[in-house]
């Protein structure tokens, strides 16, 4: 097979990356760190103590006293996207990387102190969303036979699992903290909204019914909120989920009902791709942004 010779490289990003948490109570932002650089999805772990984020190609532990940032060493693993997830130990990461054999995303495992990263699932490409809060399943986004579903496979490896069959991009599966429900967000009815399922990929209902695009929604630790990015109808197609534009992070309730704007930024791609919010419930991370002046 043949390797490519160059990697993966991230383009179009003339962008400043501001990364900021917002109280959910109150609205209040908080800006933590610039960046000269492209950074984008923060996980929060679960001792309150680090985010970790992605760029260009690398995750990094960023500590939350002193603003500092390391590098997590992912042996080979050097072209992860923002699909990066946590387990529910916080012992592990698992990462969407794009290989140097085909540049397709496959999803690895590797420690969360850093080592080699180990494939679970062979076929390509397959982005990783969801860990199931007992550990044992990874839920994804992949590409089969020209179409996109939400599949699972086990976390080991194995035979995946499809959960979704409709025509068009279902995307963004996540569980929720009691492992019944998995919510995803699906183009179905025309414009993107969120959608829940039951983690055997049963009873699919859809959450919201706005006239905007609303993408990758997250729950908050204590199963009570539902946060996720919104487009602006017309401002994007419905199947697509670009950086800079103008979006919104809202917040709903689990159980479904009227939702409520938390912030208004200029981001998109590599806000909020994955689980963000704080371990208490009271807070969310994010990646706004700002475009550079061209020289």
């Amino acid at each position: 097979m043949k390797r490519l010779k160059e990697p993966r490289k991230e383009v179009g990003r003339n962008v400043t990356s501001i990364l900021e948490t917002v109280d959910v109570r109150s609205g209040d932002r908080s800006v933590l760190a610039e960046f000269d650089y492209l950074i984008e999805a923060p996980n929060w772990t679960r001792d309150g103590k680090y985010l970790i984020y992605n760029s260009l190609g690398r995750l990094y532990a960023f500590d939350l006293i002193t603003g500092d940032s390391k590098v997590i060493e992912s042996g080979f693993a050097t072209q992860c996207n923002n699909d990066h997830v946590l387990s529910p130990d916080n012992s592990h990461v698992a990462v969407s990387h794009h290989t140097y054999e085909d540049g397709q995303s496959r999803i690895y495992i590797f420690s969360l102190k850093g080592g080699n990263p180990v494939l679970v699932t062979p076929m390509a490409p397959s982005y990783l969303h969801g860990w199931s809060p007992d550990g044992t399943t990874l839920a994804y986004c992949a590409e089969r036979d020209g179409e996109y579903d939400i599949y699972a496979i086990p976390v080991n490896g194995g035979i995946e699992t499809q959960l979704t069959h409709t025509a068009g991009l279902n995307d963004g599966p996540e569980y929720s903290p009691d492992g019944k429900h998995i919510w995803f967000n699906s183009v179905r009815t025309g414009l993107m909204q969120v959608w829940r399922m039951n983690a055997d990929g049963s009873e699919q209902i859809q959450m919201t019914f706005d006239e905007s695009n609303n993408w990758f929604p997250h729950i908050s630790p204590d199963g009570e909120t539902v946060a996720y990015i919104t487009y602006r109808k017309g401002d994007v197609a419905p199947g697509d989920h670009p950086a800079n534009k103008d979006v919104e992070i809202r917040i709903m309730p689990s159980s479904g009902g009227e939702y409520r704007t938390l912030v208004k930024l200029f981001g998109g791609q590599g806000t909020i791709n994955v689980n963000s919010w704080s371990p208490d419930s009271s807070r969310m991370a994010f990646v706004s942004y700002r475009m550079k002046e061209d020289n």
